[in-house]
């Protein structure tokens, strides 16, 4: 099969700075652990992946990482972009042939969205699912894992697109609300606390 998923996440005393008017730092670090599973959790329901890893130089994260059934990485390269080509490296040595990277604060994100992100891989070589605002990338599967070298950062979708236009890479877009929304602002969070509120009551 050879599909694989890596998910980065940033030390916990540096995580969501954007909430810290709203947030303690303890509850910035229990909401990303509590994203952070229920990303994993939809990893695993998707049912197509051959290994999820955690990619971190948090201790904490990584050994909840492991705890949930999923492999942890030492960070090996300092910055985001430098850690995950270090990860994607050592998922390629161990036979990936498509790399799904996804952020850690997709609190809605489904094993339907991971499913449909790999049935997209068959026909194109580059998936990019959007944030919610248009200019992030929340989620990024390359076939080969690398065909795309990692831009994340300021604008990052535009600067995915314009790699893979350049290297005549098929690419498509995934748009679903649970790889849209992603937790920076407590705008944000009161929009996933609505949409998870409904989600429970339907389920009930």
């Amino acid at each position: 099969m050879g599909h694989r998923a890596l998910i980065p996440v940033k030390q916990l005393s540096a995580v969501k700075t954007r909430l810290s008017e709203h947030l303690t730092p303890e509850q910035r670090s229990t909401l990303v652990l509590d994203m952070l599973h229920r990303v994993i959790d939809a990893l695993h329901a998707s049912e197509v992946l051959e290994c999820i890893s955690v990619v971190s130089a948090d201790p904490e994260v990584l050994e909840r990482a492991r705890r949930w059934g999923v492999h942890g990485l030492v960070e090996e390269q300092p910055g985001h972009n430098q850690a995950l080509t270090a990860a994607a490296h050592h998922a390629i040595h161990h036979g990936a042939t498509t790399l799904l990277t996804l952020s850690a604060d997709l609190p809605l994100l489904k094993g339907q969205d991971v499913r449909a992100m790999i049935d997209l891989s068959a026909s194109h070589q580059v998936v990019l699912a959007p944030s919610r605002d248009g200019t992030g990338t929340n989620a990024f599967l390359a076939r080969p894992p690398l065909a795309v070298p990692y831009v994340f950062g300021i604008n990052s979708l535009q600067h995915y697109v314009a790699q893979a236009r350049a290297l005549k890479l098929d690419h498509t877009f995934y748009r679903q609300l649970g790889t849209e929304l992603d937790i920076d602002t407590i705008e944000d969070l009161q929009l996933f606390r609505h949409y998870d509120q409904c989600a429970t009551l339907v389920n009930r």
